[in-house]
């Protein structure tokens, strides 16, 4: 089945759903554009290092965040992670950044996006993915990143955590394991599971899971932070929704849909970390492979809760 009938069809398997889609629709026929039209540009901001935390809303981070620096709310031009790729990487030439990430999506999103960086570490791939918690944990990445800054000194490190979004790693949730991928109800993801009412769980147990997630990552944050030279700045690529209402459709909305651009979605944290010295960047070719991992990235996808 094709991507786009599925979605069309859980778009008509629920009222709620096929409200999101009227929202949806609405809302990129209005902007004319296939990202939040309203977002700045992560790739044009003065930065050396840009740590991305996914799904991390600006309110939970203004509350946990323990990493010293100038605090600022910016527009994310996306709600979900493909919709910022859209709105920062496509159409662009980052032969001067090196991409670490823990999230797929540009994987998948591949043949869609023109976008080449001078280098892309999946860390999705391999020994970094933990086959018990189903992600890639926070100090993986810390330690990736240190290596990878040591083998590339003179390029922008753009490094993509994948918390605070779910698995919660530490959290004794059961409805974020065992309801995605295959086994999913009516080929429901996990969010839309409790948008439509078939998973139903605490709002106050998830959001302690969700801000537990960032805590139990923050401090891998900050060490890295602290490790990196030049510029850094801690951000994420979008917010996530806990049942408030979505627009023009006042529609209770979970999880982080595209094409909802709300508040809690767009509105993300800008931490600009104080700095030394700034490194000197370099342009170079691209080393980027075209290594085939569709089977690996479906079912990576399936275990952070995408379809």
């Amino acid at each position: 089945m094709s991507s786009w009938f599925q979605k069309v069809r859980l778009g008509l398997s629920s009222p709620k759903l096929l409200a999101r889609k009227a929202s949806q629709f609405y809302n990129r026929g209005r902007s004319r554009d296939s990202y939040n039209p309203n977002g700045i540009n992560f790739m044009q901001q003065d930065w050396d290092n840009l740590l991305l935390l996914d799904a991390c809303r600006y309110d939970l981070f203004e509350k946990t965040n323990t990493i010293s620096g100038k605090l600022s709310c910016v527009e994310s031009r996306g709600a979900a992670t493909p919709e910022f790729f859209r709105g920062n990487f496509d159409g662009g030439e980052f032969l001067e950044t090196v991409y670490v990430t823990t999230n797929p999506m540009l994987y998948r999103h591949r043949n869609e996006l023109d976008v080449t960086f001078h280098d892309v570490i999946n860390l999705w791939m391999g020994e970094t993915w933990d086959d018990e918690h189903e992600t890639v944990l926070p100090e993986v990445v810390t330690d990736e990143a240190k290596r990878i800054a040591a083998e590339y000194p003179n390029k922008r490190l753009l490094v993509h955590y994948i918390q605070p979004h779910y698995p919660f790693i530490e959290a004794d949730t059961t409805f974020d394991k065992g309801h995605i991928g295959e086994d999913a109800p009516d080929g429901l993801t996990t969010w839309m599971q409790i948008t439509t009412g078939k998973v139903e769980i605490d709002k106050k147990e998830l959001w302690n899971a969700y801000a537990d997630n960032l805590r139990r990552a923050l401090p891998h944050v900050e060490e890295l932070v602290h490790h990196l030279k030049g510029k850094t700045v801690v951000t994420s690529d979008h917010g996530n929704m806990f049942g408030e209402r979505s627009s023009p459709i006042p529609n209770r909305e979970w999880g982080h849909p595209e094409g909802i651009w709300t508040d809690e979605l767009v509105k993300v944290p800008w931490l600009e970390v104080p700095y030394n010295e700034r490194r000197e960047i370099i342009h170079g070719s691209s080393n980027t492979s075209g290594e085939d991992a569709d089977d690996q990235v479906r079912r990576r996808l399936e275990s952070l809760g995408y379809q």
